[in-house]
């Protein structure tokens, strides 16, 4: 098996579906007159104003209850929403470490590695 061949196979199911949606928009915007069109950029135009302030409002009270969380070192649930605590990760100069190891192997037992994880992007 080829990685690169079914990396490619991903990238083209993806391009496929980028496809269909744009085939969707198309069929979309034919069926919309003008007016229609004219009418949504008005409605977008008024609300606009109002989802930006409301998303201002939701960041200050995301940051604000945030920083309470990690006051309280706690999980939080409320009615709707939860709020997880999680502590700082502690990490370690590695290349350092790995050079002490080679004058001390003892400390290699303590080591501990995590699986290995894949981040796909677009380029």
């Amino acid at each position: 098996m080829n990685i690169t061949t079914e990396f490619d196979k991903l990238a083209d199911m993806q391009a496929e579906r980028d496809v269909i949606s744009l085939e969707k928009q198309e069929l979309i915007d034919k069926i919309l007159t003008p007016e229609i069109k004219a009418q949504i950029a008005e409605i977008e135009a008024e609300f606009e104003p109002r989802i930006e302030s409301a998303d201002k409002a939701i960041a200050e009270q995301t940051d604000f209850v945030k920083k309470l969380v990690i006051n309280a070192a706690e999980t939080v649930k409320g009615a709707f929403l939860q709020a997880v605590f999680m502590k700082g990760r502690v990490s370690w100069d590695t290349k350092a470490l790995d050079g002490y190891a080679v004058a001390h192997p003892e400390i290699v037992a303590m080591r501990k590695q995590g699986d290995p994880t894949v981040s796909i992007r677009k380029l």
